[in-house]
C-alpha cells in the first residue's frame, strides 16, 4: 500500500521553486549562476511598512488574531477595494490568507467537487491547475496564441464552457507573459460570462499595480456589477509592495464563497502572522508614492531586456504591458545542436542548455502551459541584466 494519497500523485511540483532550489543549490557549490527564475521584487520592503511590524511587536500585537483577518486589515482592505477597483465588499466578504496562492487553494478546495472543470488560459502561473487537481477537478487549458497577446478571446471562452464548468482564472497583468486585458476585452468576456450564471470568476490581480505605458488596469467586478458576486477577486501585497516573505494575501467575494473559506481555513492555517497583518495595514494605508518609482525602473529593465533579446537570431519577444516577466519565443532554436552535439527539441532543453552552458536560470514555458517559449524575470538590476542577455547571445550563437 502506498503511503501517499492517490489526490497527491495528480499534482508535479513547483516547478518555479524546483528551478530556483537548483540554481541556487549550483551558486553554493561555487558556481556562476544568474537566476531570472524568482517572481520576486528586489526592493526592500519600505521602511515605513517595516516600522508598522516593529511597533505592533512592541505594543504585544503578537497573539492569535481572527484567520478572516484583524478588524484593522480588512477594513484597509475594504478601503482599498473601494478606491481603487470602485468595488464595495462588506467586511464578511473579505478573508485574509498566508498569500495569494494559499487563498486560491482555499477558494478550490471549498468550492470544487469532484470533475468540476475549470478553465484555465494559457499560458498560466504554474500552480493553477495543480491546485484545482488537488481539489479533486479538472482543468481546462485552453492555449493563447501570441497572436492574441497570450489573452482568451470570448469565443474561446463560450466554446470551453460546459454543464461542468465551476470556474474561470484570470490573471491580468499576467504571470508569465506581464499580458494586461483592456476594459473592452473584459466586457466582451463579461458578455459570455451573463449567459452562464454557474460559472465563478478568480480574478488574480496580485500585478494590479506594476503597470506601464499608461495602461489602465481594470477588474471583472468592477467592469460588470452584476457578476460581483461570483467574482472572487483575489490580491496581496507580495508584489507592490515588495513584502513577498510577510506571506500574505487577501481577496473579496460573497459571502457564502468567503464563510467557506474561512471553515477550510479554521482548520489548515487559522491565521497568517499577525505581525504580518499590522504591517499590511501600513501597506494599503499608508504612502503609495514608492510604487511610481519601483515601475519606472521596471519599465527601464523591461526595455533593456526586450530590446536585447529581439536583436538575437533566434529569439522574439513581445513587450509586456506590466508585471516584471518578458515571455520570449524559443521557436528559432528549436531543432539547433549544442556544441556538446545535444539538439535542442523543445524549450526545455533550452533553458538547460542555458542554465548548464551559462548560468542562466529561467522557466522554460511548457511549465506554463505554452511552448516554445521562456520566462525571465526583469526583478533585478540592469547590470545584471545586461550581464544575463549577453550570456543568452553568446549561447545562441554557439549553436549550430
Amino acid at each position: 500500500m502506498s503511503i501517499v494519497s492517490e489526490r497527491l500523485k495528480r499534482i508535479k511540483p513547483s516547478m518555479t521553486v524546483g528551478i530556483n532550489v537548483k540554481a541556487n543549490a549550483l551558486r553554493s557549490e561555487g558556481k556562476d549562476v544568474l537566476v531570472l527564475a524568482a517572481g520576486e521584487p528586489d526592493f526592500d520592503t519600505p521602511e515605513n511598512i517595516r516600522k508598522a511590524a516593529s511597533v505592533a511587536m512592541e505594543n504585544g500585537q503578537t497573539r492569535y488574531v481572527p484567520g478572516k483577518g484583524t478588524p484593522a486589515l480588512q477594513k484597509a482592505i475594504q478601503s482599498k477595494f473601494l478606491r481603487d477597483n470602485n468595488i464595495n465588499y462588506e467586511l464578511d466578504e473579505i478573508i485574509v490568507g498566508v498569500g495569494g496562492k494559499h487563498i486560491i487553494y482555499n477558494a478550490m478546495m471549498a468550492t470544487i467537487n469532484p470533475n468540476d472543470e475549470v478553465i484555465i488560459p494559457a499560458p498560466f502561473w504554474v500552480s493553477y491547475p495543480d491546485i484545482v487537481l488537488l481539489a479533486e477537478g479538472k482543468p481546462i487549458i485552453v492555449e493563447c496564441p501570441e497572436i492574441q497577446n497570450f489573452k482568451i478571446t470570448a469565443k474561446q471562452l463560450e466554446e470551453n464552457i460546459s454543464d461542468k464548468t465551476k470556474w474561470l482564472m484570470l490573471n491580468s497583468p499576467s504571470n508569465p507573459t506581464g499580458s494586461l486585458y483592456s476594459r473592452n476585452e473584459l466586457k466582451e468576456l463579461s458578455e459570455v460570462l451573463l449567459k452562464y450564471p454557474q460559472v465563478l470568476i478568480m480574478s488574480d490581480d496580485i500585478y494590479e499595480k506594476i503597470i506601464y505605458d499608461n495602461f489602465e488596469f481594470a477588474t471583472l467586478a468592477s467592469i460588470e456589477p452584476k457578476l460581483k458576486d461570483r467574482c472572487l477577486t483575489l490580491n496581496g501585497v507580495s508584489k507592490a509592495y515588495c513584502m513577498t516573505g510577510w506571506r500574505l494575501g487577501y481577496c473579496g467575494a460573497s459571502k457564502e464563497i468567503i464563510a467557506a473559506m474561512n471553515k477550510i481555513q479554521s482548520q489548515s492555517t487559522t491565521s497568517t502572522s499577525s505581525i504580518s497583518m499590522a504591517a499590511a495595514v501600513e501597506a494599503l494605508d499608508g504612502p503609495q508614492e514608492f510604487i511610481t518609482d519601483h515601475n519606472e525602473a521596471f519599465v527601464r529593465r523591461r526595455d533593456l531586456v526586450v530590446n536585447f533579446l529581439n536583436q538575437i537570431e533566434g529569439i522574439s519577444c513581445l513587450t509586456p504591458q506590466g508585471a516584471f516577466y518578458v515571455y520570449p519565443s524559443c521557436k528559432g532554436v528549436i531543432g539547433k545542436k549544442t556544441p556538446d552535439g545535444n539538439i535542442i527539441s523543445n524549450d526545455e532543453d533550452f533553458m538547460n542548455y542555458l542554465l548548464e552552458s551559462e548560468g542562466i536560470a529561467g522557466v522554460h514555458g511548457a511549465a506554463f502551459g505554452l511552448s516554445p517559449y521562456f520566462r525571465l524575470s526583469y526583478a533585478t538590476s540592469d547590470e545584471i541584466l545586461n550581464d544575463a542577455c549577453s550570456r543568452i547571445k553568446r549561447a545562441c550563437e554557439k549553436l549550430k
